[in-house]
Parts: C-alpha cells; sequence; structure tokens
C-alpha cells in the first residue's frame, strides 16, 4: 500500500482513500481454504465441547460449520487433547466435512508441536507460549532483554519448523489481558506492548523464513482493540510485513450487548478496510457466533460491488493531507458538546401522542396516580417531534425538538429546540436563544449558504450522510470543520431504511432479523467515530426498529466505546472446551443480581486460562478454578480461593458490598 492512504488516528494506521477498499495482505494456505490476498473476509468459531469427547466435538464442528464457519478453533491445553485432533479430523472426514481445523495453544508448547503435525493450523498466545505472568515488574537491561528473546527464540523455533515443513499456519494471538510480564514491565499495559509481544514472534518466523501466519491484537475494550489493530498494521508496513488480520472482541458477553460491543471494534476496522477473517465471541452456543459474522462481513462485499456501479463521487475532502484527529467542540447550554457525555435522540413522532405511557420506549416511566415521570440511567436526552405535538405534559428534563416552522408557532417554547435545515437557519427570523440544531452534511460544507452562514454559541450541528462509505464521509467532515476553524458540538445522524434488512443474514433461526442488522450496523457506524471521540451526540433513525430497541442500541453503543456509562458491564468469555461451569447460565445468574450496578465491570471466566489476564479490565472477577470450584477477584487481586459454586455468587455482592461499591436495586 502507497504511503500517501496511511495516515494516524488514534495512533495507527488509517485508510484515507475516499472510496471503500481492503488492505492487501498475502495470501496464507489453511487446509483448502486460504486467507488473505484477494480471497474473501473468512469466517470462523471456536467449539465449547470437551476435546477429549470426539463425537461431541465433531456435531458441534458440522452445526458450526453448517452455520457459516470455514474454519473451527478447538482447545489443546495439553498433549492428550492435541493428539485426540487427528480422531476428531477423522470423523469430520468420515461425515464429509474437510473444515480446517485450528488448535487453540495456551502454555503448553509440546501440545502445538503435536497439533502443527496434525491439522491445518495452531493459534499461539505470545503472552504465555513461552512467558509466564504473575504480575511482577522487573527492570531489564538491554543485554537482559535480549537474553529474553534470545530464550523464546529457542523455545518457539521448533514449532516454526514442524510447521514449515508440514505446510500448517499459524495465528499469533495476542491478547490485551495476558500480556507476559516482561513486556508489561516494558511497554507496560497498552496497545504498544500488545504489537510488541507479536511482532517479537513474527520476526523469528521470518528470520527462519516461514510466512504462514495470521496475527491478531483481541481486547474486550474494543477501544483498546482498535488502537492495537491499527498500531500494528503501520508497525508491518514499516517492517515491510502484510500478513492477514484475524478480528475479534474478546469476553464481549451474550445478547445485544456482545453483539455491539463485538460490531463497534469489529465493524470500525472492516471500515477502514482491514481484516481477512472475523470470529464473533458470544457467551452462547458457537453456531450463534458465525451469522452475527456472517452480517458484518456482508455488508462490506456488497459495498465493494456498490461503489463500482455507483456514479462516482469522492468525499468532500478539504484537508485531504491533514491527519484526522480528536475533534474537541465547544459547550452548548452546558448540556452538549465539550467533556459532556454524548447524548441520545430518539424520534418519537409517529407514536401515539396522546398517550405518556409511550415514553417508557425512551426511558421515562409514567406514574398515572402521582401524575409525574420516573427517570433511569437509560432516559434518553432528546425525542424529535417534527412537526406532530403531544397532547399530554412531557417531563421536564427531556427536551423536545421540532422542526423549525412548527417550533416557531409554539407559544411555550421552554425546553423545546428547532432544528433547521441550512437554508432555514441562514433567513430564520427567530432562533432560540439557547440552543439550534442544523441539519448538515460534508458536501454542504461547500456550499455558498454554509460560506455565507453565521454561526453562534447557541448552534448544534446534526451530521447527516447518504454517502455509500458514510462512516468514512462522516468522519472526514471533523477533519474538515478544524481545517475550516469551527467548533460546535456534532451529532451523528444514521437513517436506516427497511432496505437496509433485505436480504439472508445467515441467521434463519433469528425471528428479529432487522433488530440484529441494527445492533451490527449502527454499532459499526457510529461506534467507529465515537471511539476516536468524534460526535457530542447520535440519532439512530430506523423505521423498521421499534422505538424501545432504538434506545437501547444507542445506550450499547455509547456503553461499548467508553463514551457514556449507564450499566454495569459483563466482561464474559464464550467459553470453550477448558470452562469448568456452564458459562450462559451463571453469566444469566450473576446479569440478574448485579445489573443495577451502573458502571461496574464484572469479568465472568470460564477457566483460568481466561482468568485474571483476560478481565485485566473488570473490577471484580468470577472465575473457574475447577470443578464446583470459583476463585473471586478484585481487579487483579484474588480475594478468595475455592469458593463452591453454590456460594460464589453470594460471596462476590459481599465482596462489591464490603467495598462500599453496591447499591440498593431501585424498581420504582
Amino acid at each position: 500500500m502507497e504511503s500517501k492512504d496511511i495516515t494516524t488516528l488514534a495512533g495507527g494506521y488509517c485508510n484515507t482513500k475516499v472510496d471503500y477498499s481492503r488492505f492487501v495482505t498475502r495470501e496464507v494456505k489453511i487446509g483448502d481454504i486460504p486467507m488473505g490476498g484477494s480471497n474473501p473476509i473468512r469466517i470462523q468459531s471456536m467449539t465449547t465441547v470437551d476435546t477429549m469427547d470426539t463425537i461431541g466435538s465433531v456435531e458441534q464442528t458440522i452445526r458450526m460449520v453448517d452455520a457459516g464457519c470455514e474454519y473451527v478453533r478447538i482447545t489443546a491445553p495439553s498433549i492428550k487433547e492435541a493428539e485426540n485432533l487427528a480422531n476428531i479430523k477423522k470423523e469430520l472426514v468420515a461425515r464429509g466435512y474437510h473444515v480446517p481445523l485450528v488448535a487453540d495453544i495456551h502454555f503448553t508448547p509440546n501440545a502445538a508441536e503435536v497439533a502443527a503435525r496434525l491439522i491445518e493450523k495452531v493459534r499461539v498466545n505470545p503472552g504465555n507460549y513461552a512467558d509466564k505472568k504473575k504480575f511482577d515488574q522487573i527492570d531489564y537491561t538491554d543485554a537482559a532483554y535480549q537474553a529474553e528473546l534470545d530464550r523464546i527464540y529457542k523455545k518457539f523455533a521448533p514449532l516454526v519448523k514442524i510447521c514449515k515443513e508440514y505446510g500448517t499456519a499459524m495465528r499469533i494471538g495476542t491478547n490485551h489481558g495476558s500480556l507476559s510480564d516482561r513486556i508489561m514491565s516494558r511497554y507496560g499495559d497498552t496497545p504498544e506492548g500488545m504489537v510488541e509481544s507479536a511482532l517479537e514472534f513474527m520476526r523469528i518466523c521470518e528470520d527462519l523464513n516461514y510466512y504462514n501466519l495470521v496475527v491478531s491484537m483481541k481486547s474486550s475494550n474494543p477501544q483498546v482493540m482498535v488502537q492495537a489493530y491499527r498500531l500494528l498494521v503501520e508497525k508491518m508496513v514499516a517492517e515491510n510485513m502484510n500478513y492477514p488480520l484475524h478480528l475479534g472482541v474478546t469476553e464481549a458477553g451474550d445478547g445485544e450487548d456482545g453483539r455491539i460491543k463485538s460490531a463497534v471494534g469489529i465493524g470500525t476496522l472492516l471500515e477502514d478496510g482491514l481484516g481477512d477473517t472475523v470470529r464473533v465471541s458470544l457467551t452462547e452456543e458457537p453456531e450463534k457466533e458465525a451469522p452475527v459474522a456472517i452480517a458484518l462481513v456482508n455488508r462490506y462485499s456488497k459495498r465493494a460491488a456498490q461503489l463500482e456501479t455507483a456514479p462516482k463521487r469522492e468525499i468532500i475532502q478539504l484537508a485531504p493531507t491533514k491527519p484526522t484527529e480528536a475533534y474537541v467542540s465547544k459547550e452548548v447550554n452546558a448540556f452538549i458538546g465539550g467533556s459532556l457525555v454524548p447524548r441520545i435522540i430518539v424520534d418519537i413522532s409517529q407514536k401515539n401522542l396522546k398517550d405518556p405511557f409511550i415514553l417508557s420506549d425512551v426511558g421515562y416511566k409514567y406514574d398515572a396516580v402521582l401524575d409525574k415521570y420516573h427517570m433511569g440511567d437509560q432516559s434518553v436526552d432528546f425525542v424529535y417531534l417534527g412537526d406532530s405535538l403531544p397532547s399530554f405534559t412531557m417531563p421536564g428534563n427531556l427536551k423536545q425538538l421540532y422542526n423549525y416552522d412548527t417550533w416557531l408557532k409554539l407559544e411555550n417554547k421552554t425546553n423545546i429546540h428547532p432544528i433547521y435545515t441550512l437554508a432555514q437557519y441562514q433567513t430564520a427570523e427567530l432562533k432560540d436563544p439557547s440552543m439550534n440544531l442544523i441539519y448538515l452534511s460534508n458536501d454542504l460544507l461547500t456550499s455558498d449558504v454554509f460560506a455565507n452562514l453565521q454561526l453562534d454559541k447557541t448552534v448544534v450541528f446534526l451530521l447527516e450522510t447518504d454517502h455509500i462509505h458514510g462512516m468514512a464521509d462522516q468522519r472526514q467532515f471533523f477533519a474538515n470543520l478544524q481545517e475550516i476553524g469551527i467548533d460546535c458540538p456534532v451529532i451523528l445522524k444514521r437513517t436506516y431504511p427497511a432496505s437496509e434488512f433485505s436480504g439472508p443474514i445467515g441467521d434463519d433461526m433469528n425471528p428479529e432479523e432487522p433488530i440484529s442488522k441494527i445492533q451490527l450496523y449502527a454499532a459499526t457506524d457510529f461506534g467507529a467515530l465515537l471511539v476516536d471521540g468524534l460526535g457530542s451526540g447520535i440519532w439512530l433513525d430506523s423505521v423498521a426498529t421499534p422505538t424501545d430497541k432504538i434506545a437501547s442500541v444507542s445506550f450499547g453503543i455509547l456503553q461499548a466505546t467508553r463514551s457514556r456509562i449507564s450499566k454495569t458491564e459483563y466482561i464474559s468469555c464464550p467459553s470453550c472446551g477448558r470452562t469448568l461451569f456452564d458459562l450462559q447460565e451463571t453469566t444469566q445468574m450473576i446479569r440478574s443480581r448485579t445489573n443495577h450496578l451502573k458502571g461496574l465491570k464484572i469479568g465472568i471466566m470460564g477457566c483460568i486460562v481466561n482468568g485474571p489476564g483476560e478481565m485485566a479490565d473488570a473490577d471484580y472477577g468470577y472465575v473457574g478454578a475447577g470443578p464446583d470450584k470459583i476463585t473471586l477477584y478484585r481487579g487483579k487481586e484474588v480475594v478468595k480461593r475455592n469458593v463452591t459454586s453454590a456460594k460464589a455468587l453470594d460471596e462476590l455482592i459481599e465482596i462489591i458490598k464490603s467495598d462500599g461499591m453496591w447499591v440498593e436495586e431501585n424498581n420504582a
């Protein structure tokens, strides 16, 4: 890729081409299904059955392949599991399935060396393949650090030579939470450390003339994940590398939260053309993961085709060579912009505006007896009414938005603000003294009307786009505002017509396809901007989606991007053959008793491999330590070991209470 197509955004690679294009990687052979190069973005997942259960593993693999998986990963925690991969492979072939298998390796080089002779690919974690994690801080001299690299070379080289001999592919998979003490000591808990952890192993492979590599930079925090992949690509380009990228957000959780969190991380990178294979990690059955990944990926195969046939239309670039930096807006009406959390708009103009109970969909529960409203942590900030007038009194702390002509006719304008077109604002006979919202797009920045606009401290932009590559169009808008020298708050608006949901997404079992798709599309489009600090609010507009779902998805996107915390966050691993309890059931049990603890992050890990490291971002942890044994954590600190499953949740709640972090649930 030419250097002119690379700029920095949040510390790494960013595709600045005006049209969508994929970062060109080398092709890697994985059985009969190659990855990278001009191949489609591949779909994969991981089994949850015990690897020693041959038939169970085979049947689950078949369900995954039938759901759309092109590769299937299976844990191999020791030599016996690695050896049993041969039996699984044999039974799959006997049933007519030739899917490439990937052995997932942690801590055990000898298991990796066995698996590399039997199946198509091995995944190693550079954080624990040859290093340890005891959370020790070690001061290394340069000579001592080099001696450690020499030690790793000797431990890792045998696997590389086996892979080279047998034609086996390898994924070097860095996880944010399992960086070794050595890397942490030199680089800290950073994207730089994640990237260097992988590059050390990649350089060894190249020194041994082995290039059948795939690389990943996973984290449970989408912001960290995005930054790490961007930095990885920047570093690869600098070292003349172009290995395929495996995308994934670790421990995303389940349900809507898991899908939104995955889409924010994966979708942001796909938007910039990064990614050659996708695994969506949900705390659900693995066959449920493939349809979500397919829905994310299909959008980009369609986009490439759309851009080929659509009339040529470049994204307006007033500053085509200027790196995009965080856009810092001023604050308007002490309510939006500046350092304030992003705000949410929801359209209720088509609802029954004679019934105050409709506002429960946007977080305002009406009490008819007391004639008052109850707010919650997920009460929206604005409702759009267009030209429709409610016949009931609205909550005093809910801001209302009307089209300018209708707003102009209202006698009482308290807490009510107008929305203008650009032309309307220029010629408006009356303006709101506190907040005026103007529809704007990137294209309109070059218009004569905008050039002559007189902006003041009350203006907020509503940023729309109808460009095929809409995220890039909206992102460029912020760079253009910086170039012009404007600092108005910007609310991101994306409209998803019913046609956006046409066609299968690969999940025939899901009766709520439109809702699933809006979770993924909106999380990608808004999330890709919010993770970089772009946007003072969001307006998700979708006629095919119920109002309560629009509100829920909006808050979920802000939560996933860490830009506005409104609920408890669960860092829950997707389960695998190492899991020591029923993760789905346990996650729901913990959620049912703690989901009112706004702002807390609780890690729920099936085993020690996905334990204190993988949930490094969590405030508290619930980790499988053995059959019917749970270890409880406060951050990275073990608080109680080997608690029985029956008592573990009560003990966790007592720890939270003793820290003063517990609040009683308000069911009002």
